[in-house]
């Protein structure tokens, strides 16, 4: 059974155009179904949009390494598509996320219902004020820490854009909690051959398909 955290390279198309699949986290599980989320951006998820109930694709998965499992409650911050990887974290073991979720505008934040329902608390916030506070999300997490007499011992979770997560890790850093966070990169193979997406780290460049996606926070090394 996939782990929150791992991810499928999709076939986008009933044929073979695009050529490359692309990498999607795992959004939900339900039963035998699998379920993924993703934002029409290019050729390859405007076709995977385009696919009709019945149509066949090639999937290889569950790829990447999974969150380690929190032993109580824990938080979880998500920066726009990023809910994708945290949602599936958040359905395995519910009722115990703060969750943060950041977006530029309220169309932007997804799925705010199930995540509602799945978490123990949501805390919202959009650049432009369109919903939750305006600010950035990473602005909520640290005045919640610095506010609230929060247990430690509470993991950090992340998955966003790579500035929401260098600031996620420096919070975290800052007030002394383990912080794992999900890592966005483009990916052609997902199998780690190609080495289209290495990070540096601690210990040299790893490949985020393989070694990943998830990463103690303390290992990467931010440019």
């Amino acid at each position: 059974m996939p782990k929150p955290g791992q991810f499928y390279m999709l076939q986008t198309s009933d044929s073979y155009d695009p050529l490359l699949k692309r990498p999607f986290s795992i959004f939900r599980q339900e039963d035998n179904t699998l379920q993924f989320l993703y934002r029409i951006r290019g050729k390859g998820t405007r076709s995977l949009a385009d696919l009709k109930t019945g149509s066949t694709i090639n999937v290889i998965g569950p790829l990447g390494n999974s969150y380690p499992e929190p032993e109580g409650d824990f938080f979880a911050v998500a920066g726009g598509i990023g809910i994708a990887s945290i949602m599936s974290l958040m359905q395995r073991f519910k009722h115990r996320a703060y969750f943060f979720y950041g977006a530029r505008n309220s169309q932007e934040l997804l799925m705010l219902g199930d995540a509602d329902e799945v978490s123990n608390e949501m805390i919202l916030s959009t650049d432009d004020g369109s919903a939750g506070d305006k600010g950035l999300i990473t602005e909520k997490l640290e005045n919640f820490l610095s506010t609230y007499l929060m247990d430690k011992s509470f993991p950090v979770y992340a998955c966003g854009p790579a500035p929401m997560q260098k600031e996620v890790c420096r919070i975290a850093s800052q007030a002394g909690m383990k912080c794992y966070v999900s890592l966005e990169e483009h990916m052609a193979c997902g199998l780690g051959a190609c080495l289209g997406c290495v990070v540096k780290t601690t210990s040299g460049y790893k490949r985020v398909c393989k070694e990943g996606t998830v990463f103690n926070a303390e290992e990467i090394i931010w440019e």
